[in-house]
């Protein structure tokens, strides 16, 4: 059976023609569905009752169920979300004083085998559907009462390895008649993946594209993540560049930083020297330590003097701040942990 969140609302248009109804009830059912956050079909009450049942014989809304769900002290909510067919995945709840944010995963599993991320402890199985990408935030929202303001694709899985799903899980996400995100508050993460940049370029989506970056040379990106042996730093920032000028829009570099490896002063001059004239901002993130991982956090004052150094030398840089470590919930720390 059909999971009805996977259509966009034009191919929604088509599925109902295909049925024998009217194109203009998918923009009743998508209200139903991402404005009022239905569980059923039956509650879909302007609709009749032929259609219903017509609709309950041939899709399923996909309700995830909550196998667990921890709350960090400063806030932040992990759920262990099971996604009906005997596997789970990982999603996070940050809350912001702008609204709520929240890091959804785009794979069970992931092949990418960045040294630094817990996900590379699990094996990958399968994409998730871009209705079941959709149903992480539908699933917070009915849990919470809540509405979400922002999106990431920054959990388990590399998201533009699962480009389709990801980018119709998007359009979903955006629609005003839907639920109605701006694609200026939905961030799309990458370890680097070159060919689906250039396609995410020509999308026509204003979302914003952070790139896993965390080293300056392919020797010491290589090592930390394998993705740089097939798309190279070169590559990648000629992709990057190409990026900025077709959308005009701001790149973010995604910076972990790792006590003795990549977070000395010659590392932070060969940034500025990578990223220079660009239209980027850096996101330092104070490396998570993980489960037989090869890496410790820098230092408090290591951190704030590569920031300030960046910041000196005309490179915009930030400092992530640290949400749900205490519960396995920041950034390179999910990994699908069974009951």
């Amino acid at each position: 059976m059909n999971n009805i969140k996977d259509y966009n609302l034009e191919e929604l248009k088509q599925e109902l023609i295909s049925i024998g109804e009217k194109p203009f009830r998918a923009e009743q059912i998508f209200k139903w569905i991402y404005q009022d956050n239905v569980t059923s079909f039956d509650e879909m009450t302007n609709l009749s009752l032929e259609l219903r049942e017509k609709l309950k014989q041939n899709y399923s809304l996909c309700i995830f169920n909550i196998l667990r769900k921890q709350e960090s002290s400063d806030g932040t909510i992990k759920y262990l979300f099971d996604v009906l067919d005997g596997n789970a995945i990982e999603t996070v709840l940050m809350k912001y004083h702008h609204g709520y944010s929240l890091c959804v995963s785009t794979q069970i599993g992931c092949k990418m085998g960045c040294k630094f991320c817990a996900s590379t402890g699990i094996a990958f199985a399968r994409n998730l559907t871009s209705g079941e990408i959709v149903e992480e935030l539908l699933a917070v929202e009915r849990d919470q009462n809540i509405k979400i303001s922002n999106v990431v694709y920054m959990g388990i899985g590399e998201p533009l390895d699962n480009y389709d799903n990801v980018v119709n899980s998007i359009r979903i996400i955006n629609n005003p008649k839907g639920i109605n995100i701006g694609a200026r508050h939905i961030s799309v993460s990458t370890s680097g993946l070159v060919p689906n940049i250039y396609r995410l370029a020509e999308e026509n989506i204003q979302c914003t594209l952070s790139i896993s970056l965390h080293a300056t040379n392919n020797e010491k990106r290589s090592s930390m993540m394998p993705v740089n042996n097939r798309y190279p730093i070169e590559e990648l920032i000629k992709a990057c560049k190409d990026y900025i000028a077709k959308t005009n829009r701001r790149i973010s570099f995604e910076y972990a930083l790792a006590k003795d490896n990549n977070d000395n002063l010659e590392d932070a001059k060969g940034l500025v020297k990578l990223l220079k004239g660009m239209l980027c901002h850096v996101n330092l993130i104070p490396i998570n330590k993980i489960e037989n991982g090869a890496f410790d956090k820098s230092s408090n004052e290591n951190i704030i003097k590569f920031r300030d150094y960046l910041n000196e030398h005309g490179i915009v840089a930030t400092i992530r701040r640290e949400l749900g470590s205490d519960i396995d919930a920041a950034c390179g720390q999910l990994r699908r942990k069974n009951l």
